[in-house]
């Protein structure tokens, strides 16, 4: 046994022995993992959130299988400022547009199993009302049904229309309000700004409201084409041959 004529030159030669092995002991210790380089594990902040298993999550809606440039819009405005989340803003505020596009193209060639309906509580009459907007619009209030932008099934229209389906009430009533207070902007003309401004509060509740209890289909894609002309002139959309409601 060695013994250390104070207790300072033993702890010093304890401190050098231990940095002597210390090289050893770092090649004995199992090299870290090499993450794959891979959209999917570039955007596990993202998915997160939007999870490929996604849930009727008032706060985070369905992204997976929505038309990639209606997906490449909403990223674009929220690097830009035209809609606000300060979550999304700062995951995106420096990234290129050709990078943009990339997230969105991933995004919408996910196709995973869609939510289940939500149980509504709103009275019979109110579903009703939502129903009626959805598919025969109000033409009293200027107001085109759902589906005559959003897809006979409402599942969206490629490129940039989305689908209604699978998002819950409060997302859908949270981004009519948003509209309607302007807060959410998109290109001019901001269509989807116009008929949050010609709904009552109650319109509101009641599309929100039944979009959100309806059943979704095992195929959510979005359609390739739908009837033009479209009903209103938008900004995010390729122009169509004119506008029947103004």
């Amino acid at each position: 046994m060695v013994f250390f004529s104070s207790p300072a030159i033993g702890r010093a030669m304890l401190c050098f022995a231990m940095a002597s092995s210390l090289p050893s002991l770092l090649l004995a210790a199992p090299a870290p993992a090499v993450l794959p380089d891979t959209m999917e594990q570039r955007l596990q902040a993202c998915i997160a959130c939007h999870a490929a298993k996604e849930r009727n999550d008032a706060f985070f809606p369905r992204i997976s299988g929505k038309p990639a440039g209606y997906l490449y819009n909403q990223l674009l405005n929220f690097r830009d400022g035209r809609r606000q989340y300060p979550l999304m803003t700062y995951m995106v505020d420096h990234l290129p547009d050709a990078y943009l596009r990339e997230i969105a193209d991933y995004f919408s060639a996910q196709h995973p199993a869609p939510p289940p309906a939500q149980a509504s509580g709103a009275s019979a009459g109110t579903l009703e009302r939502g129903r009626r907007l959805a598919m025969l619009g109000d033409p009293a209030k200027k107001v085109p049904a759902c589906i005559a932008c959003h897809g006979q099934q409402l599942t969206g229209v490629a490129p940039a229309i989305p689908g209604l389906l699978g998002l819950p009430r409060d997302y859908i009533n949270a981004q009519f309000g948003a509209w309607k207070n302007q807060v959410r902007h998109a290109d001019a003309p901001d269509c989807m700004a116009e008929i949050a401004a010609r709904l009552s509060e109650a319109d509101i509740a009641a599309v929100s409201s039944w979009l959100g209890s309806q059943a979704t289909s095992a195929d959510m894609r979005p359609a390739n084409a739908i009837a033009l002309p479209l009903p209103m002139h938008c900004g995010s959309v390729p122009p169509s041959a004119g506008a029947a409601i103004q």
